[in-house]
């Protein structure tokens, strides 16, 4: 299928300069998703635009001075381009969004919620993937995997449940694990939840998804 074909693209860019590190062949290595989410995801997400309309998102949390990420303050006045422009462990994300083309969406109004990569995350991709996705012919590969961090909706941690799978801005699912209080967004573990940020929700995550190209 041309969806499939699409992906396999970026993940053949991935491998460029790494002949050691395949990130998995297209549409077998993806993980499992049941059909046993919480909710169905049209009702899930009309119950949680509904919560956010009845609080803010820093009232809920409890943390209306912001959320400290490296030790820079990411705070509920500002974007989530704006917060993660001045935040030094989402340079490279930054640089990402800003070659993908997409730094004007997360500076709009939204609302979004942005798992986002630190650098660390990114430096764990093969040798030379990075700087092969930044490059003009790769644009559309690197915003297809820049958009499969972000739902079109604002959600806080205390929104994600168990065995939730999300519909991410380029169409695939990301499934939701938690266990012992540990949230994980398929093999991601989010390691600085709940950035609130004018136009959306930004958690920290220490490794890349990965969409799976079926």
């Amino acid at each position: 299928m041309h969806h499939s074909l699409r992906f396999c693209s970026w993940r053949t860019a991935l491998a460029t300069g790494s002949t050691l590190l395949l990130l998995g062949s297209c549409g077998t290595d993806a993980p499992t998703e049941t059909a046993t989410s919480t909710a169905a995801p049209d009702s899930a997400a009309t119950a949680l635009v509904d919560s956010a309309a009845l609080l803010s998102d820093s009232a809920r949390m409890g943390r209306p001075e912001g959320v400290t990420v490296a030790g820079v303050t990411m705070t509920p006045n500002k974007t989530i381009l704006q917060n993660a422009v001045q935040a030094p462990a989402l340079s490279t994300l930054v640089q990402a969004v800003r070659a993908a083309g997409l730094d004007g969406m997360l500076g709009e109004e939204g609302p979004y919620t942005v798992f986002a990569p630190s650098n660390v995350a990114f430096d764990q991709l093969p040798n030379g993937a990075v700087a092969g996705l930044l490059k003009p012919e790769s644009k559309e590969n690197l915003k297809g995997l820049l958009t499969y961090h972000v739902i079109q909706s604002r959600l806080l941690s205390q929104d994600l449940r168990d065995g939730q799978q999300l519909t991410t801005a380029n169409g695939e699912k990301i499934k939701v694990t938690v266990k012992d209080g540990k949230v994980m967004i398929n093999n991601a573990t989010i390691q600085t939840p709940d950035a609130v940020s004018s136009n959306g929700i930004v958690h920290i995550i220490d490794n890349v998804l990965l969409p799976s190209g079926e």
